[in-house]
């Protein structure tokens, strides 16, 4: 893929409600060659675009062996998510990528896989929990972790519900407010490593969220024995040209575009001590 290619036209095959503000686009290349020729891995992104409207890094939620649609989970915040939320099936989008570094989940196989996510949602590891279910036999337990602030905030419930009856699998979720139909923890997302069961001497953490989240979960693992090498965080920053040319996304001496969005831990840890950055 060269620094300065252009968009190719993608058509939306299938679109997906997950909540008022969430939702999941398939798309699928107008060029059948280019589409077959597509490869891409968990945490990794693409850029999509609308004529007259803007471009904007979406993460790549589907399948690397989904080979006939790639899946983007949106957020509708910003004029460019917000356009795209007026998409139908037959619609047309611009689609560059994939770009970016994603999870280790090669080096993870043969061990526990734990994420912890917080927010309203967190499509990168989303990817990685199907990754890991339909692989099942190549990794240990998987631990899923998420943290939101209110109660209603929680997509993707009847997800939770399945995942969580899933075998070798822990769903465990808590919210900083709950409300009168939340049964599960009450209090930051650092409350629920008390409860999860797995070894940390041989997991893999892969961490999606608020950046002090992140961090208070890291030292937390790191003071209960996990190596600092087996830990990897997604990054988020506002990308315009995926390449590192523009420095938008610039991160100390590190381009999130280019070098990340998953960095491992010990790459990150001087620079999330500054909140400017």
């Amino acid at each position: 893929m060269t620094l300065h290619e252009l968009p190719a036209t993608a058509e939306i095959i299938e679109r997906m409600d997950d909540s008022s503000s969430i939702f999941t686009l398939r798309l699928r290349f107008v060029d059948p060659a280019r589409q077959t020729a597509f490869r891409s891995s968990p945490g990794q992104f693409n850029m999509l675009s609308m004529h007259g409207v803007g471009e904007v890094p979406i993460s790549i939620s589907s399948d690397p062996e989904d080979i006939h649609f790639i899946g983007h989970t949106v957020r509708a915040v910003g004029r460019v998510t917000h356009a795209l939320a007026t998409l139908r099936p037959g619609d047309r989008v611009g689609l560059r990528g994939p770009y970016g570094r994603g999870w280790p989940l090669q080096e993870a196989e043969g061990g526990d896989v734990v994420l912890v996510t917080g927010g309203l949602g967190c499509a990168p590891v989303v990817s990685v929990i199907d990754y890991v279910m339909r692989r099942r036999e190549r990794f240990g337990r998987l631990v899923i972790i998420q943290g939101v602030k209110h109660a209603e905030d929680l997509i993707w419930r009847q997800r939770y519900e399945a995942w969580a009856h899933a075998p070798d699998t822990q769903v465990w979720l808590a919210a900083d407010v709950g409300g009168p139909h939340w049964a599960w923890d009450v209090g930051p997302v650092t409350v629920l490593l008390d409860h999860a069961e797995f070894d940390h001497a041989q997991a893999h953490a892969l961490m999606c969220g608020p950046e002090p989240m992140m961090k208070a979960v890291a030292e937390r693992l790191l003071d209960d024995g996990m190596p600092t090498e087996r830990l990897w965080l997604s990054m988020e920053r506002n990308m315009h040209c995926a390449v590192g040319h523009c420095g938008h996304c610039q991160l100390g001496p590190l381009f999130v575009c280019r070098d990340g969005p998953v960095f491992p831990y010990p790459v990150l840890a001087p620079w999330l001590r500054h909140r400017s950055l």
